[in-house]
């Protein structure tokens, strides 16, 4: 059964990605510092993929915005920024965010197989998208869109889900789930080969990284407590792990 578009905007209306991450009022600067301050802890590798400090005087297009954890960085360090989402709650999350920081930015609503019919197409020096195509029905049409704010200098940053991972193994085996909130309706995961083919027509750079190791229940407190199994592992054998079976594949590419 196909899954359609309708379910994947329910999905992340009813509790956009990373929302709880913080108990303070959502809206407030305390709310939104807790959330970065949470998900850089948790996932240290995006600000640097992100590429934050190169991108001062950029025009910077991020398909899937969710509520602009990056978009704010992204301003903060000298981008024009835009940002799109599918979900109405995250983009007026994302709204918020910029308001309450004095920032600049523009938001289009929509849903990014369709990105030309609502974002008007001119061309970015780079294009991000963390963890958002693989939730999409259509995720071949959503790199065809997006081919279309790029020229041969413009660069594609994305992540997607990696198949051959710990996570999806774990997955799999019924001890996981893609995403911290249950009935998750899509969430592909791709072989080095299939990135290739999903982004044909690209020169294609992809590292592989990132193990969540962290306890559930003390993760949903703000505490970082690693799984007995982590905690005895030393960090160079982590290393290697995060590399060879992580659940980003972190993605750069650009035009051929």
């Amino acid at each position: 059964m196909t899954v359609t578009i309708n379910e994947v905007r329910k999905y992340w209306d009813d509790r956009p990605c990373n929302v709880r991450h913080s108990k303070k009022e959502i809206g407030t600067i305390e709310y939104f510092d807790e959330v970065e301050r949470k998900r850089y802890t948790a996932e240290p590798h995006i600000p640097a993929f992100a590429g934050f400090s190169n991108t001062n005087g950029k025009k910077v297009l991020e398909v899937g915005c969710g509520m602009a954890t990056e978009g704010i960085n992204y301003a903060r360090a000298g981008a024009t920024y835009t940002g799109t989402d599918l979900s109405v709650e995250s983009l007026d999350l994302a709204k918020k965010r910029f308001e309450v920081y004095n920032k600049e930015g523009n938001f289009y609503l929509g849903n990014s197989e369709e990105l030309s019919s609502f974002v008007p197409v001119e061309t970015y020096d780079l294009i991000y998208s963390f963890g958002v195509i693989h939730h999409s029905p259509y995720p071949e049409r959503i790199i065809s869109e997006i081919k279309k704010y790029m020229n041969k200098d413009s660069v594609l940053k994305i992540m997607l889900y990696a198949k051959d991972s710990w996570k999806n193994y774990m997955i799999e085996a019924g001890h996981d789930q893609p995403e911290a909130q249950y009935g998750c309706p899509i969430a592909n995961t791709y072989t080095n080969d299939e990135v290739r083919e999903l982004l044909d027509g690209f020169d294609v750079a992809i590292d592989q990284y990132h193990i969540f190791p962290y306890q559930i229940e003390p993760y949903k407190r703000g505490e970082f407590v690693k799984q007995p199994w982590f905690e005895e592992m030393p960090d160079e054998i982590f290393e290697v792990l995060k590399k060879n079976l992580g659940w980003h594949l972190l993605i750069t590419a650009k035009l051929l």
